[in-house]
C-alpha cells in the first residue's frame, strides 16, 4: 500500500506547472495528504560575480522582493479549500540551483512524492539549458512524478469533479 502524507508541487507558473498542480491537488485529496507548493527564485545574494569576473553590487532589498513576489504568486494559487482540506502551504526558496533546492527541501521536509510540469525540450535546447525536472528526477529522495502539458486527461478540471461529484 503506497502511503503520501506530504506532496510537494514544484512550479514556475508555467503551464506544465499548472498540470502539475492539478494531478497534486487530486493526489493529496485521494491520499488525504498535505500540499506544499514551492517555487525557486535566484539568489541574486549568492551572484556576487558578473560575468566578466568583477564584482556585482547585490541589494538585499531587491532580493526581498523577488521572494515576496513569488510568495504573492505561490499563495494565489492556494484557495481556501486548498489551505482546509489539503493543509496547503506555499513556500520559496532563493538558490541558484533550483533542482539541488527542491531535492532538499523534500528530503528535510520528509515529502513522500515530488510533482512537477516538463516542458519536454529535446535536442539543443534540452542540451543546453538541461532539465531542472530531469535533475530531480535524478537525486530525489522520493518519487517523483512529471506532468507535460497538455497531459492526458486523467484529472478533470475541478468544476467536472463538483459536478461530478453532487
Amino acid at each position: 500500500m503506497i502511503a503520501l502524507k506530504k506532496i510537494l508541487v514544484a512550479t514556475d507558473f508555467s503551464e506544465p506547472s499548472e498540470a502539475a498542480l492539478a494531478y497534486g491537488r487530486e493526489l493529496a485529496r485521494s491520499f488525504g495528504a498535505a500540499l506544499t507548493i514551492v517555487n525557486v527564485v535566484d539568489d541574486t545574494m549568492a551572484r556576487a560575480y558578473g560575468i566578466d569576473g568583477g564584482v556585482m553590487l547585490t541589494d538585499p532589498e531587491m532580493q526581498r522582493e523577488f521572494e515576496a513576489s513569488a510568495l504573492q504568486q505561490v499563495n494565489a494559487l492556494i484557495s481556501d479549500e486548498d489551505r482546509t482540506q489539503l493543509r496547503a502551504a506555499g513556500q520559496v526558496l532563493a538558490s541558484n540551483a533550483p533542482a539541488q533546492a527542491i531535492v532538499t527541501y523534500a528530503r528535510d521536509a520528509n515529502v513522500d512524492l515530488i510533482v512537477m510540469g516538463t516542458r519536454g525540450r529535446g535536442g539543443v535546447a534540452h542540451l543546453l539549458m538541461g532539465s531542472v525536472s530531469e535533475k530531480v528526477v535524478q537525486i530525489a529522495p522520493c518519487p517523483v512524478l512529471t506532468v507535460r502539458h497538455p497531459e492526458h486527461e486523467f484529472v478533470l478540471p475541478d468544476a467536472l469533479v463538483a459536478v461530478a461529484r453532487a
